[in-house]
């Protein structure tokens, strides 16, 4: 390689590193986020609508806080628009209790940021303004990432079952990119490129029935240590060897990540970005969030793969939806209008 495309590479991968941030940040999430879906009501064509929230939503929300937004599928009903191509509301899926009232939506405003404060004004101020501009409220909900750190490239936080997550995203801004972003070449419409596909699920721990149990149970639910560390003895860094341990004497065979991710060396084309919720009296759990170029190859795959994994009776999923961030700048409101 000459010193030319050494260059051309470097700019390449420096482009799109900056656009995996403004769509779904890059290595590390903020500490807490916001969540708010909104539905169009007034009869204002779709992109007027659009482009009216988004501008005075990012106006009303501060410099402490970052506002990034996910589009609905019924979002382009009736709006002579192409939809990205694998759109759709969200299934329900092996278990799942899915509210309505709690699940997709036209719009999908996410507030995070470093300050819970600014991150709460920031999601009122996003309310407003949507009530304001003639939107109706769907759902929402509050976030956090407790002990949010980056090791080795990767942004990990503990969940409320004590387990640190994240060891299975990408250690670079650039591997979080070739992951996340659709690229042309995908049967994508042209205004979609850039963006990515996003799901949220809003997910119900049992905590009270998980503190149960033995943390070495606990371990051979999840198929990896509290830290991180695999059960047969590989480090954080390294990939355990599923392929010795066929009979899951050491993984069992029905562990979360055994059977979420079976050959590490092919790890799901998707990155998480989760937070922990605790609404109180006992409601608490995640807001799995993750981001891929392909649901049907990300998210999908790795949800049926998951069917029966001993993990399922101490979680429920009761809301959440899928959506499609769009690509940085304004010219995807223009395409939608």
């Amino acid at each position: 390689m000459d010193e030319s495309e050494s260059k051309a590479d470097a700019a390449s991968g420096s482009e799109e590193t900056g656009v995996t941030a403004q769509v779904l940040g890059a290595v590390q999430s903020e500490d807490y986020a916001g969540i708010v879906a909104l539905d169009r009501r007034s009869d204002e064509e779709v992109g007027s609508a659009v482009k009216a929230l988004v501008s005075e939503t990012r106006s009303a929300s501060g410099g402490d806080t970052v506002v990034r937004f996910g589009l609905g599928a019924s979002l382009f009903e009736g709006a002579g628009v192409r939809a990205p191509r694998q759109l759709k509301a969200m299934p329900s899926f092996l278990g799942d209790l899915l509210d309505p009232a709690n699940s997709h939506g036209d719009l999908l405003v996410l507030v995070a940021g470093k300050d819970a404060a600014a991150v709460r004004q920031g999601v009122e101020a996003a309310k407003s303004t949507a009530i304001k501009d003639g939107w109706a409220v769907r759902w929402g909900i509050d976030g956090f990432r407790a002990d949010n750190r980056v090791e080795g490239g990767r942004g990990l936080a503990r969940n409320p079952f004590h387990f640190t997550e994240g060891f299975g995203n990408p250690e670079s801004e650039r591997e979080v990119a070739d992951r996340a972003l659709v690229r042309d070449g995908q049967g994508e419409p042209e205004w979609a490129v850039g963006g990515s596909y996003q799901v949220v699920r809003v997910i119900r721990f049992a905590t009270e029935l998980w503190d149960k149990d033995s943390v070495d149970e606990q371990e051979r639910i999840m198929g990896r240590r509290r830290d991180g560390k695999w059960l047969d003895g590989a480090p954080v860094g390294e990939d355990p060897n599923f392929a010795a341990d066929p009979k899951g004497r050491q993984t069992p065979l029905d562990s979360h990540v055994r059977l979420a991710a079976p050959d590490r060396r092919r790890p799901p084309p998707l990155v998480r970005r989760s937070y922990s919720y605790d609404r109180g009296d006992g409601d608490t759990g995640i807001i799995f969030n993750c981001y891929q170029r392909d649901l049907a190859k990300g998210f999908e795959a790795v949800q049926k793969r998951l069917e029966g994994e001993a993990l399922a009776k101490y979680v429920l999923t009761t809301g959440g939806g899928y959506f499609f961030v769009p690509p940085p700048g304004d010219a995807w409101i223009d395409a939608v209008s």
